[in-house]
């Protein structure tokens, strides 16, 4: 009878033990693919040896390619900028053209390992695509091109102007929006492409072109004499463009994240890649962690101690990347506006490494 009684217990407490057992397997084997699976992007590229940048084709300041036959421009700067960190060498990558129509199957699809500015960031691209947008490399918007000899100096000054736009897109809304909603004049002058908006303006048909500024600025820097033409000082909306990764991988993600917090942070250090070694030397402690001397920043991403530092040297910090392919000085001719640092009435942050 004792035995009886016991037995039925004693079987209990093994089915017991052995569901329990079963569930802890079941816990750390999914903690152990989940770490298999936020490492498996730096395994790829460490194993191949790249790291591989979807980049849009044939975008003047951005991402084009020079008569010598090589990628240029900010995005391609920051994807070097990745490798960098990610592998140690700037010239650890290779780039992808993707399209508008296939770039995010292409980065779920692991076909490329970023978008370094695809789109603007907004909730349902972050939520419904498979991806995560990072932060912000660029603040785009929509602005306005005029010619210098047209005597405004800001957007509020438009009323009663002609406005070039191509039909059926969101710049034409937003300028509706804009100049309704502060009961200003205008007349708009649609074209269905966007050639011909440009030829509008060019002839003299309207008085100012509208669009976003980075696409202005193209435009711009193909007319005969591109200093003729001024894009004004405000947007008029905002878009966030910035690196976009595959959902599902946190370490590739955080060093995506902390590569474009780099480039930002040592501009706001005065760390640039001219004067970067001259300041290992420094007693800035944050320099100092900056660079590799304080603190370890790479160990939690399976980086190595110095990748910040080695971004800087090779690549350069974001304000060398702004000026060397959009800014000022080169064919684009853009200011930093909103793109400048915080601490210089710009947009630009990013959290501290440390």
């Amino acid at each position: 009878m004792t035995a009886d009684r016991q037995k039925p217990g004693g079987v209990g407490l093994c089915r017991g033990t052995a569901f329990a057992f079963a569930f802890a397997l079941a816990v750390v084997a999914a903690f152990a693919s989940g770490g298999q699976a936020e490492a498996a992007t730096l395994d790829e590229v460490r194993a191949r040896g790249h790291v591989i940048c979807g980049i849009s084709e044939g975008t003047p300041g951005f991402a084009s390619v020079t008569g010598e036959g090589t990628w240029a421009g900010l995005d391609v700067g920051f994807c070097s900028a990745v490798a960098t960190a990610a592998l140690g060498r700037r010239d650890a990558v290779k780039f992808r053209v993707v399209s508008a129509a296939n770039r995010y199957q292409a980065l779920t699809a692991g076909e490329v390992d970023l978008l370094p500015r695809a789109n603007s960031r907004t909730l349902s691209r972050d939520t419904e695509n498979g991806v995560r947008f990072v932060d912000t490399l660029f603040h785009d918007g929509q602005g306005f091109l005029v010619k210098r000899g047209y005597a405004v100096a800001s957007v509020l000054e438009l009323s009663g102007t002609t406005v070039c736009v191509l039909t059926g897109t969101s710049a034409e809304q937003g300028l509706e929006t804009f100049f309704q909603s502060r009961k200003m004049r205008y007349q708009v002058i649609t074209a269905e492409k966007w050639v011909d908006a440009v030829k509008a303006y060019a002839d003299g048909a309207c008085t100012v072109l509208t669009g976003d500024i980075t696409v202005l600025a193209a435009e711009r820097s193909r007319f005969i004499n591109p200093a003729e033409h001024v894009i004004m000082p405000e947007l008029i909306s905002k878009e966030m463009l910035g690196p976009i990764v595959r959902q599902g991988d946190e370490q590739w993600f955080s060093i995506v994240r902390w590569t474009l917090a780099a480039l930002i942070s040592a501009e706001e250090l005065g760390i640039a890649s001219q004067n970067i070694d001259s300041l290992r030397t420094s007693p800035n402690v944050d320099i100092r962690r900056f660079v590799g001397l304080e603190a370890d920043l790479g160990q939690a991403m399976g980086l190595s101690r110095d990748w910040s530092y080695q971004v800087v040297h090779q690549v350069g910090n974001y304000g060398e990347l702004f000026e060397r392919n959009i800014g000022l000085r080169s064919p684009l001719g853009l200011e930093r506006g909103v793109n400048n640092l915080w601490t210089r009435g710009g947009l630009l942050s990013a959290g501290p490494l440390r």
